[in-house]
């Protein structure tokens, strides 16, 4: 049973570093572009990067949340031997 705990404990933990980094990065992302707002044609080319990198890190932290998620489950099965 304490493997599927560290598991569990090794899953949450790193749960929690993927939403602090997409926070993390959102920030920033969100600093650069109020700070290129006074530019106007800089200032649209940063929004529009602004919105792909924001949709880049959201796709990747459902992905890598979904990922650790098969793999607690698959640690589940494993441990726990359920159908």
């Amino acid at each position: 049973m304490s493997d599927y705990r560290d598991i569990q404990t090794a899953v949450r933990v790193e749960k929690l570093r993927i939403w602090f980094a997409w926070i993390c990065g959102t920030i920033i992302l969100t600093i650069i572009a109020m700070a290129t707002r006074t530019v106007p044609v800089l200032s649209v080319i940063t929004q529009v990067l602004l919105v792909a990198g924001f949709l880049a890190l959201t796709v990747a932290l459902f992905r890598m949340t979904g990922a650790l998620n098969r793999k607690a489950a698959a640690a589940r099965k494993d441990v726990l031997g359920d159908l």
